[in-house]
């Protein structure tokens, strides 16, 4: 009996997600960077468990194209926020 891991990555990720949103509520600052910051950083940790060596199924490399657009958005992020800085 061969078990799937897409539920059990489904189920992380909505659970990390649950746990970042309830901690930003409870703290009362609500802030969109760190939110994508915080939910970028649990794609990347589960991307790098779930990759295998010699097989990559198709939901692996899904999650993959997720965590290559979600870095480029974060640099994009980083670049703003270091503009801001030099150029206020």
């Amino acid at each position: 009996m061969k078990l799937s891991k897409k539920p059990l990555i489904i189920g992380t990720m909505v659970s990390w997600f649950i746990i970042i949103v309830t901690f930003m509520f409870s703290a009362g600052s609500f802030n969109m960077e760190i939110l994508f910051v915080l939910w970028l950083i649990g794609i990347l940790i589960i991307a790098e468990l779930i990759d295998t060596r010699y097989v990559r199924p198709s939901y692996v490399r899904n999650i993959m194209i997720i965590a290559g657009v979600g870095t480029i958005l974060f640099g994009i992020i980083v670049i703003r926020k270091v503009w801001v800085i030099l150029y206020g």
